[in-house]
């Protein structure tokens, strides 16, 4: 898995790459904790994500949780059929804003801000 931040205005957009699941939940939830320094509005593209197993999606609850509680959120783009399949087991997709795209996700965060 690999992870990279960037920034449009007060919005960080993360983008992960490869696999997110029991191997490296805890690198995951990390990191992100190290980005709260920078906003806690973020756009989560998973165009490269490929897989996410019930740890994964674990910490990207974990880091919803720790976002709402200093007034933030997370909005999930680009969901590819593997990761969306889990998102529509578990209902993720209720406590999470999915959107097609990282642009359509950004302009509905700026909507909310």
């Amino acid at each position: 898995m690999k992870v990279e931040l960037t920034k449009q205005g007060e919005i960080c957009i993360l983008k992960t790459i490869g696999r997110l699941d029991a191997s490296n939940a805890k690198e995951f939830k990390d990191k992100f904790q190290s980005y709260l320094a920078e906003s806690v509005y973020f756009v989560m593209d998973f165009s490269e994500m490929d897989f996410i197993d019930s740890t994964g999606l674990g910490a990207i609850i974990s880091s919803l949780r720790k976002v709402t509680e200093m007034d933030g959120d997370i909005y999930i783009a680009n969901l590819q059929d593997k990761p969306r399949i889990l998102f529509e087991i578990t209902r993720a997709y209720k406590i999470f804003e999915v959107f097609d795209d990282v642009e359509t996700a950004i302009q509905a965060l700026k909507n909310e801000i």
